[in-house]
């Protein structure tokens, strides 16, 4: 046996020790948070408040509203804690949840690739949901390949920056959508482009975007997670579950129902069917 050969595999022990302790580092991490919540007998979510069904704040109670506050309640709820609701918008969003700020997001943010390389969710969706564009009723753009060499309004850190980016058009990126959507109609861009299940709804029974309409087929749709910081298995492993709990009770489809969420999703229903067969 050589020397070289020799040190390797006197080495070989100590490296492969330190690679368990990294692992149990990466554990004890992810242990930490969920046992974070129990000792302080408080989860602490990311939530999307800037307006439309899945986050608001109602105008008389001024109390959180939408789905994605349902959801933060009962998942307190189902594990027996408090809730904290921390208004965030999509520019900060991730990094409220890397500095700790947030236990998990719930913040109207689909899965990407990107974003599965920097943070961890929970396995199974809770939703499917893809774009559209707010455009004027008279405008000539009917596709989306329309929108090229446009001014189109979004959010910083929106998952549909890259398409539109890939499309040509010019983005004007804004801090929330409710900015994005007034930026539209102050003429700052021809499209706002946000998730369906806030535009839908919003051209649809919203008197002063009676002159507008949506543009389909949905752009990207993809799933909803919720998110966690990378690593925290555990955390996840306890959240997927309730959620699987909620597809298959149909405790989704009647949140979403609540909350007027329109058109209806054929996504849940569909996922209802599946974690009802499969028993899980």
């Amino acid at each position: 046996m050589s020397f070289q050969h020799l040190r390797v595999s006197r080495w070989l022990p100590v490296m492969l020790g330190a690679v368990v302790s990294l692992a149990g580092m990466g554990v004890a991490q992810a242990d930490a948070t969920l046992d974070k919540i129990q000792q302080r007998h408080r989860l602490v979510v990311g939530v999307v408040l800037s307006g439309g069904p899945f986050g608001s704040i109602d105008p008389t109670t001024q109390a959180p509203k939408g789905l994605n506050v349902d959801l933060a309640n009962d998942l307190a709820k189902q594990l027996s804690v408090e809730v904290e609701l921390v208004s965030v918008l999509p520019a900060n969003r991730v990094q409220f949840l890397q500095q700790g700020k947030v236990d998990v997001l719930i913040a109207n943010m689909e899965w990407t690739t990107e974003r599965d390389q920097i943070l961890g969710h929970v396995p199974t969706p809770f939703y499917r949901v893809g774009g559209t564009a707010a455009v004027l009723k008279d405008s000539k753009i009917t596709r989306w390949e329309d929108l090229k060499g446009q001014a189109v309004c979004t959010s910083q850190g929106s998952s549909y920056v890259k398409p539109l980016t890939e499309l040509g058009v010019e983005i004007k990126a804004f801090k929330s959508s409710s900015e994005s959507l007034l930026a539209l109609r102050g003429n700052n861009c021809v499209a706002a482009v946000h998730d369906a299940t806030l535009i839908n709804p919003l051209l649809a029974d919203t008197a002063e975007w009676q002159n507008y309409r949506a543009l389909l087929p949905e752009l990207n749709p993809a799933p909803s997670v919720i998110w966690t910081r990378r690593g925290e298995t555990d955390t996840q492993a306890r959240l997927d579950p309730i959620v699987k709990g909620w597809h298959r009770s149909g405790w989704l489809i009647e949140a979403e129902q609540r909350n007027h969420i329109t058109p209806a999703s054929p996504a849940l229903v569909e996922m209802q069917k599946q974690f009802q067969s499969a028993g899980a």
